[in-house]
């Protein structure tokens, strides 16, 4: 996945917007090891150092990872992948917004994140559960289907349930404190193009091998067939499911 850092920030900032919350979860103490694994720009990163935590910002993105710094040129901000990630570090804390769904690979991530945990470190993490965006997975995916792309599914993204992401866990060392899976409709930026703008910034998986013309016309067809659900009260609105988790090595 090819990430527009920029556009990102600008037009899909409700990613890091939400993520606040789930920082009175965390509730860094000044003087802990913290790591924000899937940090993209930096945004929440920078809560946490303002905590007088002591915070190491992780990426996949190098894009991410370059407007990060750009950003918060006094932070640190590393590249890394989550499932194979090695830093010398062990943490108070790891911390993930919004991020944990993009690493399919889900039982080498807990695993590393295990790993990079004190005993006693705490997992605070938030991101998207069963049922996520379906009605736009669904409907995109039709939509290729029918015109001959059989072969694209989502396997890139990892929307587990609560039980199964619980017992993931506990079978790696964690216990689970708490588990949450709840809807939250999500208003997108633009009134007019939020939708067409949110699977360009998240979906562009989905057209890999499609041409541009053919990409248009399925955009065009996603729009029509979701605007009766999730066009609200002039705005488009996407489907979004959390799962919300805090457990401790």
């Amino acid at each position: 996945m090819q990430w527009n850092a920029d556009t990102y920030s600008q037009k899909h900032a409700f990613v890091f917007h939400y993520g606040a919350g789930l920082l009175d979860l965390l509730a860094p103490k000044p003087g802990e090891l913290i790591l924000d694994l899937g940090c993209g720009s930096g945004e929440l990163t920078q809560r946490i150092v303002a905590a007088d935590a002591v915070v190491i910002g992780l990426d996949a993105s190098a894009s991410m990872i370059a407007k990060a710094r750009e950003q918060f040129p006094t932070l640190d901000f590393r590249v890394g992948d989550g499932a194979s990630f090695a830093l010398p570090e062990r943490f108070d804390a790891i911390f993930s917004n919004a991020a944990l769904h993009w690493m399919p690979a889900a039982a080498a991530v807990v695993q590393q994140m295990q790993q990079h945990l004190k005993p006693g470190g705490r997992l605070v993490a938030e991101f998207g559960g069963k049922g996520n965006v379906a009605q736009i997975t669904n409907a995109l995916l039709r939509h290729l289907h029918q015109r001959g792309h059989t072969h694209i599914q989502a396997e890139w993204w990892y929307f587990p349930s609560p039980g199964q992401y619980a017992t993931l866990l506990e079978q790696h060392g964690f216990r689970v404190q708490l588990v949450q899976h709840y809807d939250r409709p999500t208003p997108l930026a633009d009134p007019e193009t939020g939708l067409t703008d949110w699977i360009q910034q998240f979906g562009a998986n989905f057209f890999a091998g499609v041409g541009a013309e053919e990409q248009a016309d399925i955009l065009a067809a996603v729009n029509d067939e979701l605007r009766p659900v999730l066009f609200q009260d002039g705005q488009w609105v996407a489907d979004y499911k959390r799962l919300r988790v805090v457990a401790q090595k």
